[in-house]
């Protein structure tokens, strides 16, 4: 008898939407960070966009931050689902650089470092690059093994979902920073066997023609 194939995960990696501060501080894990009305409105229209899927997803995982479970919201509404929170998810622990301005920051001399070659990098009493890569993307490989067959949505902050798309792709995590995910894209992967493939990166348009080729 031959062997059974492997079920495959479907999974769609979610940004959470702006809030009043994106593109001018760093935010990381401080608390009370919540959506402007435009991302508000961008969580809204992620939402339409998976629901309109003819195979709909049947479970739904957030970073424990207000902001990524604002995103989740409607997401999970939409769906007939409950959201349910994964710490692996989280964004990554800027330490001491927590609440700082962009634009001070890149004035820096480690701020070239962080561009360049982040696998070198831990923000001063906080966490690295690479344990935040091993971090999320072991998350989203044990989201998918506990959901084999199904699809799921995960929603997550900037640079996980970069670290995970680039431990997908197999490319160096000094190359992440290359990468662009915008507020409330979706990126797929499709995971079979432990095998990451993936279908899209950083989408903002209908995710209905989607297809492993």
């Amino acid at each position: 008898m031959p062997p059974s194939r492997p079920r495959p995960t479907l999974v769609y990696l979610v940004r959470h939407g702006k809030t009043p501060s994106t593109g001018k501080i760093l935010p990381g894990r401080a608390p009370g960070l919540h959506l402007s009305d435009e991302g508000l409105a961008q969580a809204t229209q992620a939402a339409e966009r998976l629901h309109e899927l003819t195979t709909k997803p049947k479970a739904i995982y957030a970073s424990p931050l207000e902001r990524t479970k604002e995103t989740a919201a409607p997401i999970a509404k939409a769906l007939g689902l409950k959201t349910q929170l994964a710490k692996g998810l989280l964004e990554c622990d800027f330490g001491d650089w927590t609440g700082k301005n962009l634009l001070a920051l890149t004035k820096k001399k480690e701020w070239a470092q962080v561009q360049r070659t982040p696998s070198s990098f831990r923000f001063p009493n906080g966490e690295s690059f690479t344990e935040m890569t091993t971090r999320a993307y072991g998350t989203v490989m044990d989201l998918a093994a506990a959901n084999r067959g199904r699809s799921i949505v995960l929603v997550s902050h900037a640079d996980p979902i970069k670290a995970i798309l680039q431990m997908a792709l197999g490319a160096p995590l000094d190359l992440f920073q290359r990468l662009t995910v915008s507020p409330c894209s979706i990126s797929v992967l499709l995971i079979s066997d432990g095998i990451p493939h993936v279908l899209t990166m950083n989408s903002t348009g209908s995710l209905k023609e989607l297809a492993r080729s």
